[in-house]
C-alpha cells in the first residue's frame, strides 16, 4: 500500500510491521553465538505484537535460513545488520553519556527498549518519540513483564509530521542543554523535503556539544528504489511461510540531500563508517549473500552517521 501523508499504523502493519521485523533481527543477533548486543526485550516485544510468523522466528521456532534466499534483505541478513546497527546506536549513547550527555532522544522510537536495557548514569532523560499507539502498546508490555527503566523515560506521543518540536519541549527537553539524538533506520520513510525538515528541527533544538546518530545512503533515490524491489522480493518468499503483511512501497524515492552533507552546512562536525567497515571493527565479516538477478546490493551504499553539533 503506498504512503500517504496522513496513514497512519500499529505494529502488525505498514511502518509499524517494519518495527516489529526490526525487533526480530534484534532477537535473532541476541541469539547470535558471539553475540554484538543483548537485547532481553526483543522477543517478548514480537511475541505480544502477535504476528505468527515474526513471533516463531524471534522465539526460534523458525529457521531463519530457510523463509528466503538470504539476500541483502533477507532474514539472516537483517540478524547481521540489526547486530551491527543496534551496536551502533548502544555505542553512541554509551558514549554520548560518558561525555556527560544527561538528555536523549530516540525518534521513532518503535519497539526500541533503550531506555530499558542500556546502563544510564543517574540524571539521565531518555526521550521516546513515536505515534501514540505504539507508545501505548510497548509501555504496556513492557510494564506486563516487569521491566522498569534505567533512566527518567518520558514517552511523547505525537507523530513526526506534527509539531514534534513543541512536544518534546512540554515533555521537559532543554534545548539549551546538549542532547543525544538517534534517527536510526528513519530517514528512508520520510520524503525528501521531510527528511531536511526533520534535521533542521534537531538543529534548532541541540545545543552546542550535542551528538546525532543516523544513517545515511549514498544515491539515496536509486537505492530506495533498489530496496523496495528486493523487500518486496523477499516478503513474496516469507508468504510462502505464513507472512500476510503488505510491506511494499513504504519507503519515499527521489532525490534527496546527503545526510551528511546537510549536517555539515549546517554547523554539525561529521564522521561516517560504511557497513561493512563497521562490522569488520565489530570483529564481523560479512558473509557474501546471492544479488537478486540484475539487481545491485545497497549495503556499498549504507553509512552510518555521527555528529556533533559546533
Amino acid at each position: 500500500m503506498a504512503r500517504t501523508d496522513d496513514d497512519t499504523w500499529d505494529l502488525g502493519n505498514g511502518v509499524g510491521a517494519t518495527a516489529t521485523g526490526v525487533a526480530v533481527g534484534r532477537a535473532l543477533a541476541t541469539r547470535a553465538p558471539q553475540p554484538l548486543i543483548n537485547d532481553p526485550f526483543a522477543e517478548p516485544l514480537v511475541r505480544a505484537v502477535g504476528v505468527e510468523f515474526f513471533t516463531r522466528l524471534a522465539s526460534g521456532d523458525l529457521d531463519p535460513a530457510g523463509v528466503d534466499d538470504n539476500g541483502d534483505f533477507g532474514m539472516l541478513g537483517m540478524a547481521d545488520m540489526m547486530g551491527i546497527r543496534t551496536r551502533f546506536f548502544d555505542d553512541f549513547f554509551v558514549t554520548a553519556a560518558a561525555a556527560g550527555i544527561r538528555q536523549v532522544v530516540i525518534l521513532a522510537s518503535g519497539l526500541d527498549a533503550r531506555a530499558y536495557r542500556l546502563p544510564w548514569p543517574d540524571g539521565t532523560t531518555v526521550f521516546e518519540i513515536d505515534q501514540s499507539q505504539v507508545i501505548e502498546f510497548k509501555s504496556a508490555t513492557l510494564a506486563k513483564l516487569g521491566a522498569t527503566p534505567t533512566a527518567d523515560r518520558r514517552a511523547v506521543p505525537v507523530d513526526l509530521r506534527h509539531d514534534w518540536p513543541a512536544a518534546l519541549r512540554a515533555a521537559g527537553l532543554d534545548p539549551g542543554k546538549p542532547t543525544a539524538w538517534s534517527a536510526e533506520g528513519l530517514l528512508p520513510f520520510l520524503p525528501p523535503e521531510a527528511q531536511d525538515r526533520l534535521l533542521d528541527n534537531i538543529t534548532e533544538l541541540s545545543a552546542p556539544g550535542s551528538q546525532l546518530a543516523t544513517e545515511n545512503v549514498q544515491g539515496a533515490g536509486d537505492a530506495v528504489e533498489t530496496m523496495a524491489d528486493r523487500m518486496r522480493e523477499v516478503t513474496e518468499q516469507w508468504r510462502e511461510h505464513g507472512f500476510d503483511i503488505e510491506m511494499t512501497d513504504l519507503w519515499y524515492a527521489g532525490d534527496r540531500n546527503d545526510v551528511v552533507e546537510y549536517l555539515r552546512s549546517h554547523g554539525w562536525q561529521t564522521a561516517a563508517s560504511g557497513v561493512v567497515d563497521l562490522a569488520a571493527n565489530y570483529g564481523i565479516s560479512l558473509p557474501p549473500r546471492p544479488a537478486a538477478p540484475d539487481k545491485e546490493g545497497t549495503l556499498s551504499a549504507l553509512q552510518y552517521v555521527t555528529a556533533t553539533r559546533s
